[in-house]
C-alpha cells in the first residue's frame, strides 16, 4: 500500500505526506515499520512509495523502515518503482520492467477496502463519533446490496467517510490521487529513502521520475547516493540530501551514485527542474539606541529549502553581530513536517524533545528528540498569530516548551493532526486522519492552538528573564 503521512495545512492544500499503496493478495508488500507487532492479516501492510511532501527522512513517525519484497505501483504514477534486489545478490537494476498482475476487483471490494483502512487506523480527533461497533454496522449497511457501478462505489465511500465527522478524512478520485503522487521533492526527479544495511543506513533511489532529469542523466532505480556536489552524504537524512539537490531552475548538480549492490560508481551531472523558492527573508535590526543587534528572520512556509536557507540566514546574522533573534511564523500555515522538525532542532540541546506523535497504529506513536547541539543559543522571540498552523505550531511549541523562546502575538490556529493517503485497488484513494501531535509539555495542539507568552513585543531584558525563570522551573 502506498502511504503518505500528512501534516496538513488547515486547507489540506499543502500537506506533508507519505503514500501507501494497497497491494493485491498475491503481491508481497514492503513493511514500513519494524515496530508493528503481530499485524492483523486482514490489514494490508504498509509501504512507502518514494516522495513525501513532508517526511522525507522517513523516520519522523516511523521506526527504521525495513523492506521485504516488492511494492505495488499505480499505473497512473509517473514514478518508476522497482524492488531492490536481495542484499546477498549482485543484480543490476537498470531497464527492468515488472509486469503487474492485473487482478480483478469488485466494486464491493473497493468499498470494503476503504472501510478496512478506517477500521484499522482512523483516529477520532475528539468528536467521539467513531466506535468499532458503529463502524461495523456502517459496513453491513453499505454492503447490504449489490453495488452496480464504480461511481456508486465511490459515492458510498464518500458517504462513509463523511459520517466520521472529520473534515480532513476524505475520498480522492483516481485523477486526484495521481496528481498527489507526483510530488518531486528533490527537483531532479528522484525520491530517496534511508535503508538499513549491515549496521549502517544507506540512501537509495526508491522513486524515479520516468524521463525526468535524473533518469535521463543515468540514475537508476535502486542506486545508492554517495555524494552531492562533492559532499559526502554519509550520515545525512533523505530530507537533508533532498535539500542539497535543490537549486535554481536549469542549473546543474553533480551526484555520485553506486549502481546496484555491487555495480560501478559514477558521477552524474543532472540539470535541475523548477523547484521551490526560498521561504526565508532576513535582516539585521538595531535596538537599544544601536547598542544591540537583532537578527530578524521570516519563514513563509516549510518547504525543502526552509532549513538550509534558515541556517544560512542565522550564520550570516551571527557574523553581522546579532545578539538576539526573532523568528516570524505569522501567516505560516505549515508545509513539510520534517522541515519543521529539523528547524526546531537548530535551537534545541541534544536530547530535548521536539514533539510527540500519537495514534491507534503503533507506527504513529513516537517521540522526536534533538540529536545535536544547537546552532544558536541567543535569546529568541517567535512571532505567531491565528494563521500560524501545523508545522509552524510544531516549531513554536518545541521552542517554547524547552525554554528556548518566548511566543509573541496571538493564539495559533490549532492544527495538529496527521493524515495518511492510501491508494485503493482502482487507483482512487482515501485521506484518513491517523494520528496527532502533542507538544513536549504534553499539550494537544489540535483544536486548541498555542497561547503566546506576550501579546506585544517585550523588552529583551524581559525575554531573557522569562527564559531564565522557565529553565529554573523545569529544573524543579
Amino acid at each position: 500500500m502506498r502511504v503518505l503521512n500528512c501534516n496538513s495545512t488547515p486547507t489540506l492544500s499543502s500537506s506533508s505526506t507519505i503514500y501507501q499503496t494497497r497491494t493485491q493478495t498475491k503481491r508481497h508488500p514492503i513493511l514500513i515499520s519494524s515496530n508493528l507487532k503481530n499485524p492483523d492479516t486482514n490489514w494490508p501492510k504498509k509501504t512507502l512509495l518514494g516522495a513525501a511532501t513532508g517526511i522525507l527522512s522517513f523516520n519522523l513517525l516511523l521506526s527504521s523502515p525495513f523492506f521485504s519484497l516488492a511494492s505495488s505501483v499505480s499505473s497512473q504514477s509517473p514514478f518508476l518503482q522497482l524492488p531492490s534486489p536481495p542484499s546477498e545478490q549482485c543484480q543490476e537494476q537498470e531497464g527492468e520492467e515488472l509486469e503487474q498482475n492485473k487482478e480483478s476487483f469488485s466494486n464491493e471490494g473497493i468499498v470494503e477496502e476503504a472501510w478496512q483502512i478506517v477500521n484499522d487506523g482512523f483516529l477520532d480527533s475528539g468528536r467521539h463519533r467513531w466506535t468499532p461497533e458503529s463502524w461495523k454496522q456502517k459496513k453491513e449497511d453499505v454492503l447490504s446490496s449489490s453495488i452496480q457501478s464504480r461511481s456508486k462505489a465511490h459515492d458510498l465511500i464518500k458517504r462513509m467517510l463523511a459520517s466520521l465527522g472529520d473534515p480532513y478524512t476524505r475520498f480522492l478520485s483516481p485523477a486526484e490521487f495521481s496528481k498527489m503522487a507526483r510530488y518531486d521533492m528533490s527537483g531532479i526527479g528522484i525520491n530517496l529513502r534511508e535503508i538499513p544495511d549491515d549496521g549502517e543506513v544507506k540512501l537509495k533511489v526508491l522513486g524515479l521520475l520516468l524521463d525526468g532529469p535524473a533518469q535521463t542523466a543515468g540514475v537508476r532505480q535502486g542506486d545508492e547516493v554517495l555524494a552531492v556536489n562533492g559532499e559526502d552524504v554519509k550520515g545525512k537524512s533523505a530530507f537533508e540530501v533532498s535539500s542539497l539537490l535543490q537549486g535554481p531552475n536549469e542549473t546543474f548538480v553533480t551526484i555520485k551514485v553506486k549502481h546496484g549492490n555491487c555495480g560501478p560508481i559514477q558521477s552524474l551531472e543532472v540539470q535541475r527542474q523548477s523547484i521551490a523558492r526560498t521561504p526565508v527573508f532576513y535582516r539585521l535590526e538595531q535596538v537599544d539606541q544601536g547598542s544591540s543587534s537583532v537578527g530578524y528572520m521570516r519563514l513563509k512556509e516549510f518547504n525543502a529549502l526552509a532549513r538550509k536557507d534558515l541556517v544560512i540566514a542565522m550564520k550570516r546574522l551571527q557574523d553581522m553581530g546579532a545578539a538576539y533573534f526573532v523568528l516570524d511564523l505569522r501567516d505560516n500555515l505549515g508545509g513539510l513536517v520534517q522541515a519543521g522538525i529539523e528547524i526546531s532542532k537548530l535551537f534545541l540541546n541534544e536530547g530535548e524533545k521536539v514533539i510527540y506523535t500519537v495514534g491507534r497504529d503503533p507506527q504513529y506513536q513516537n517521540e522526536v528528540v534533538a540529536d545535536a547541539a544547537p546552532l544558536v543559543t541567543a535569546p529568541l522571540i517567535v512571532l505567531v498569530n491565528s494563521k500560524t498552523a501545523s508545522a509552524s505550531e510544531i516549531v513554536a511549541s518545541a521552542l517554547h516548551d524547552n525554554c528556548r523562546a518566548v511566543l509573541v502575538g496571538e493564539r495559533t490556529f490549532g492544527k495538529g493532526l496527521i493524515q495518511s493517503v492510501f491508494e485503493l485497488q482502482d487507483g482512487s484513494g482515501v485521506v484518513v486522519t491517523v494520528g496527532k501531535y502533542v507538544t513536549p509539555n504534553h499539550m494537544d495542539i489540535n483544536g486548541n492552538g498555542i497561547e503566546p507568552d506576550y501579546r506585544n513585543l517585550p523588552a529583551w531584558s524581559d525575554v531573557t528573564q522569562h527564559l531564565s525563570q522557565c529553565r529554573m522551573n523545569q529544573r524543579g
